[in-house]
């Protein structure tokens, strides 16, 4: 039973939750669907902490997909060894996952420590951060140290079918029965922090901003010198 939740109802309430919660928001409250900018708070640290965070998630969505949206199959059909796959998947994803993991430490000690920036941080704000800390660190230490000095392990057998199943509306939670403790928990905390989104600023990761990466940065000015001219 406790499988069954764990695998089949749980991902299905917290994917639910995430998906009307993303509509309700979108249709009565697109006003408080973008992150606000801080920038104006403090620069120094969001100018370092915010550009690792952005490229690390991207980098680890892409590296999510690629380990758990293709079959393992398809990298075998190309000539790509599993053990190819994996040196590839520790070094991309390892350094993905320290860039986020650096990022969002970066993003909460500023959010502590910074007077003008803890003033308008919310509970959503900090919750968001400490879980990201959480989902990736453990990410993290999976990819770098687990698949180096335990196992490699082959998720795209057990975690990957299981995870397409879902959407295929015949989840093949037998297939998680013995894939390792600490992949179990990065995957129910992954999807804990998709059920929060709607309630976040994550939320706008939905509007695909990709154009962050690379638009000019915004130049806020004192106005205590200015001047009104006659």
């Amino acid at each position: 039973m406790l499988d069954i939740f764990l695998w089949v109802v749980f991902p299905y309430i917290t994917l639910t939750i995430m998906v009307l919660g993303c509509l309700y928001r979108f249709m009565y409250r697109q006003k408080t669907w973008v992150a606000p900018s801080t920038e104006f708070l403090e620069k120094k640290w969001l100018r370092i902490g915010s550009p690792l965070f952005h490229y690390g998630i991207l980098l680890a969505i892409i590296g999510h997909a690629m380990g758990l949206i293709i079959p393992i199959e398809f990298y075998r059909a190309l000539g790509i060894s599993d053990h190819l796959y994996h040196i590839g998947a520790i070094y991309g994803g390892g350094i993905a996952g320290l860039m986020v993991v650096a990022g969002v430490i970066i993003l909460l000690i500023r959010k502590v420590t910074m007077d003008r920036v803890r003033i308008h941080a919310t509970f959503a704000d900090f919750f968001t951060v400490i879980a990201l800390i959480i989902v990736a660190g453990i990410g993290t230490y999976m990819t770098i140290v687990y698949n180096t000095t335990v196992e490699a392990y082959e998720y795209r057998t057990t975690i990957g079918p299981w995870f397409r199943s879902l959407f295929a509306f015949q989840p093949q939670y037998h297939l998680m029965a013995e894939v390792p403790t600490l992949f179990k928990v990065h995957v129910v905390a992954s999807f804990g922090l998709f059920a929060s989104i709607p309630f976040t600023h994550l939320v706008h990761i939905y509007s695909a901003p990709i154009h962050y990466l690379a638009r000019s940065p915004q130049q806020y000015r004192s106005r205590s010198g200015y001047q009104v001219r006659k």
